[in-house]
């Protein structure tokens, strides 16, 4: 009888472990940096049509140029996405500093990327049209907004996943650029 009743309650015993294992890992919010088989190697092939008129493609060749004159950073980005107004603001501030950014915008309208940053402003140096999301797959990228700094060797040195908050901006992104020779 006894073991009839082990028998029964062992398999809810194991899954109330396993919901408080997983409600304590997602209330305690988690990293934000996601382990990439990209970091410390080249930017992925890229090559985007510009959104802006008049400019070349955004390829990667490109991407490691612009990094040989010094550490910058690529953010992926979305007129729909709601935390990429939310870091809006961070990222004009490091363009402020000085800090070259480049842009995949994706799987947007260009219209609306554009009227996005009219009325938002521009931080970015270059902007490539990810219009099916091939170049964010080659990138590895989960979703918008996503962020990586370029080292000057033209390597990808750190991915941050989601929104550019203050407590990134001076914790990481800041030091790890001064270090990079920002």
């Amino acid at each position: 009888m006894k073991s009839r009743w082990l028998l029964a309650a062992l398999p809810l015993l194991v899954l109330a472990v396993l919901l408080g294992y997983f409600a304590v890992s997602l209330l305690a919010g988690g990293d934000k940096v996601l382990p990439s088989t990209l970091i410390d190697r080249p930017v992925p092939p890229t090559d985007l049509p510009a959104l802006r008129a008049g400019e070349a493609a955004l390829t990667d060749a490109e991407i490691r140029a612009l990094a040989a004159q010094g550490p910058l950073l690529v953010n992926v980005f979305a007129s729909w996405c709601v935390p990429c107004r939310a870091e809006h603001p961070f990222l004009m501030d490091l363009k402020k500093q000085g800090v070259t950014i480049l842009a995949l915008n994706q799987r947007d309208k260009p219209e609306n990327a554009k009227a996005f940053l009219a009325a938002l402003g521009d931080p970015f140096a270059r902007i490539g049209m990810d219009s099916n999301g091939t170049a964010s797959i080659e990138w590895g990228v989960y979703g918008v907004p996503e962020t990586f700094v370029i080292d000057r060797a033209g390597k990808i040195r750190y991915r941050h996943v989601g929104a550019i908050d203050a407590e990134v901006l001076d914790k990481t992104l800041r030091p790890l650029l001064k270090s990079l020779g920002s």
